[in-house]
């Protein structure tokens, strides 16, 4: 696979993800760089589309499936719309335009805080004569002395605006509830129960350059499939294969080394890092690995915290660990306690991945954790937990959960019906009771809070 310099050519590698078939689409269009990738990954809850604080990064249409409330949808989010430009920009318009062809509901994103523009009010001509739903979004509105800013949207004659925070996740609960309402009914057997069991769990090989991240994976799938050179940075792409496992068949993904930013320099480089970071969000589980030898650096930590962000379970691998002694062993046990600390009952490994001592150990580590990512919970059970937690440390300031539900997994999602907002460390605690009592394990878990009038 080949990589461009500049911005041409650069999210060639950003296809449509493989999604259920059959599911309606909801379109994300409106000029360049009003925050529909934001809004995207903010709708996901992960890091799905690549984010810069300039216009035209989004060239191609990216398609991904997306859940609300159980109901499953595809999210399509399209490079800005222009009435004109130069011949890239009708390219690009012309694939928003496509999107909007198959869509069942259009999300119109406008920037609040800029106001109408030409752009604007052109695009709003064209969809005031469609069938399909839309929704006028004002993005941008990150607080409550912003409101006032959308009135002035109503001139676009598209009904009602409403405000959102892409960057805060203001006023999405809502928008949301009413994009489903109005999707076509889903077949009476579902879309998503009969494809769980031909899911194909991939599990990504994440760190930094140099570690032994391609000599683990060549060692993991049985052949030489990853190029293996003492030079950091061998690896400048992704590479999956399928394995059979006796977890199934599984698919290893190799991932270019991940520096800090300060340190990359060139184009190939840095696209190397966004593939990386696209195969982590991607990813059911991780493997960080980790160079025993030089001990857990700063950018393992953030390694870490980037991939538990992405709502992906982890398994810590220690490579090299048959060139310690005693006393660097026993450091480096100190320094999993004191610098991993937040990650959730995270298995560790140590290993030779030249050698091969110790890797047979993974798939059961590994297992331990796909059960954890994919389990559901049955609602009742889930209502149990929460208003024992509720009984035994009551929320503050009067607040109270009067409902909650699991609406998804991979990871473990729960949605809370409140009746005031629950401040960060009650979720904490609410969460540390959800993994407890449910068996959780390395799994992040997501908490979403919708306020509810009793």
């Amino acid at each position: 696979m080949t990589t461009t310099n500049g911005t041409d050519g650069v999210l060639d590698d950003y296809d449509d993800q493989e999604v259920t078939p059959g599911l309606p689409e909801v379109v994300i269009v409106g000029r360049p760089n009003v925050g529909k990738s934001t809004l995207l990954n903010r709708i996901l809850g992960r890091r799905e589309a690549i984010v810069e604080e300039r216009p035209g990064v989004t060239r191609d249409r990216k398609v991904v499936e997306a859940e609300w409330q159980g109901r499953p949808f595809r999210l399509v989010d399209t490079g800005g719309w222009l009435a004109r430009g130069n011949e890239l920009d009708k390219k690009v318009s012309k694939q928003a335009e496509t999107a909007l062809a198959h869509a069942d509901a259009i999300l119109f994103v406008v920037d609040a805080t800029v106001g109408i523009t030409d752009e604007d009010t052109e695009a709003a001509r064209r969809f005031r004569s469609s069938d399909v739903p839309l929704f006028l979004v004002a993005n941008k509105v990150d607080s409550e002395t912003q409101a006032g800013l959308i009135w002035d949207l109503v001139r676009l004659g598209l009904g009602e605006p409403r405000p959102v925070s892409s960057i805060h996740g203001l006023g999405l609960g809502d928008l949301l509830d009413d994009v489903i309402a109005v999707l076509p009914p889903e077949d009476e057997d579902g879309t998503s129960d009969a494809d769980d069991d031909q899911r194909l769990f991939g599990i990504a090989l994440v760190g930094r350059p140099n570690v032994g991240k391609s000599t683990l994976f060549n060692r993991l799938i049985g052949e030489e499939r990853s190029v293996v050179h003492d030079m950091p940075g061998t690896t400048r792409d992704t590479i999956d294969t399928v394995v059979t496992t006796s977890l199934g068949d599984v698919r290893f993904l190799d991932t270019a080394g991940m520096r800090r930013s300060s340190r990359i320099s060139e184009d190939t480089e840095y696209y190397s890092v966004v593939r990386s970071l696209k195969a982590v969000d991607g990813a059911d589980v991780a493997l960080l690995v980790i160079d025993a030898t030089e001990g857990i650096t700063q950018q393992d930590q953030r390694l870490a915290e980037r991939v538990d962000g992405a709502g992906c379970p982890i398994v810590v691998v220690l490579n090299k660990t048959d060139l310690l002694n005693t006393e660097q062993r026993n450091d480096l046990s100190l320094q999993i306690e004191r610098k991993l600390s937040f990650l959730h009952d995270v298995g560790v490994h140590r290993i030779s991945a030249l050698t091969g001592r110790g890797v047979e150990k993974l798939l059961p580590s590994l297992q331990i954790a796909i059960t954890a990512y994919e389990t559901r919970i049955p609602t009742r059970k889930v209502n149990d937990i929460i208003r024992l937690a509720q009984q035994s440390q009551p929320a503050p300031g009067g607040a109270r959960i009067l409902y909650a539900t699991q609406g998804a997994v991979y990871p473990p999602t729960f949605t809370l019906f409140t009746n005031r907002a629950l401040p960060d460390h009650y979720l904490r605690y609410l969460e540390r009771r959800l993994r407890e009592e449910f068996n959780l394990g390395p799994t992040p878990i997501k908490l979403r809070v919708r306020r509810r009038s009793q």
